[in-house]
């Protein structure tokens, strides 16, 4: 028997692939959501690590930079990338 664990996300995610920019990395989105974002990047990350980032988004005015502050909350490593899940903390758009 397997035991469902309870759904602890806050917001509904969206399925998308969009290009994320770390400081010493890029990326691309497997998901978004209001409270947080999953993406797949190289690098190391840990639980907990409060990290910078900034996700592209192309709109009817122009591409805009989506930076953002978060904490990970988890990690899963794949091949030569790593998932990462990271919690929202603080959102800013900025035109690119």
């Amino acid at each position: 028997m397997t035991r469902k664990l309870p759904e602890r996300r806050s917001g509904r995610r969206v399925n998308t692939t969009l290009p994320v920019i770390l400081e010493n990395a890029t990326g691309v989105t497997r998901d978004v959501s209001a409270s947080g974002v999953f993406f797949w990047a190289s690098g190391t990350y840990a639980i907990g690590e409060s990290i910078s980032y900034s996700i592209e988004l192309e709109t009817a005015g122009g591409k805009m930079l989506w930076k953002c502050q978060g904490d990970v909350v988890r990690t899963e490593p794949h091949d030569k990338r790593t998932g990462v899940a990271v919690r929202i903390t603080e959102p800013v758009a900025a035109p690119r």
